[in-house]
């Protein structure tokens, strides 16, 4: 199974791409960021975002994608321009009718390390004994998008979308 890691953001949406299917290690294929202009608007930004996204989906054909969800900064706008960053991938995704499994930063936390309150440095630890690297996967946005395609390899709850329901009883 191939499944895209998105941690979305507006100045650096990082993914990571990784093969596994929960018997052997899982390896990775592909990691980086998508990095916007900061003086540009934002559709402008937006727009970078959706077409990073969209390309790395058309290239990889991913079996599924697995997306960090809202996390609620102090900061209120903050947490809606996340959002919007959030909606393009999420549109990216539908539009290509991948499977989206959506995570809370806890939940990829947990999947990877083993706990919920883990720091960014444990997850990276983890990933890269995870993945069998020589290094995690830089830069820090990066190493959030393989831990997220991580979570899902390694069977984390989270919902899921864009999958065949399963007929009712």
């Amino acid at each position: 199974m191939l499944i895209l890691g998105v941690d979305p953001g507006t100045a650096q949406t990082g993914y990571g791409v990784v093969r596994g299917d929960g018997t052997r290690p899982p390896t990775l294929v592909e990691c980086g960021v998508l990095r916007t202009r900061p003086r540009d608007p934002l559709p402008t930004r937006l727009r970078d975002i959706y077409e990073g996204i969209a390309e790395l989906l058309d290239r990889h054909r991913p079996d599924a994608m697995a997306v960090e969800d809202v996390f609620y900064a102090r900061n209120v706008r903050t947490t809606i321009v996340l959002g919007h960053a959030r909606g393009v991938v999420l549109l990216a995704g539908e539009q290509r009718a991948v499977a989206i499994h959506e995570f809370p930063p806890a939940e990829i936390k947990k999947a990877v390390v083993g706990r919920g309150g883990a720091t960014k440095e444990q997850v990276q630890f983890m990933v890269t004994r995870l993945l069998r690297l020589k290094s995690p996967p830089q830069p820090n946005d990066a190493a959030d998008g393989v831990a997220a395609a991580l979570a899902c390899i390694l069977g984390a709850r989270a919902p899921r979308y864009g999958a065949v329901a399963e007929p009712q009883p």
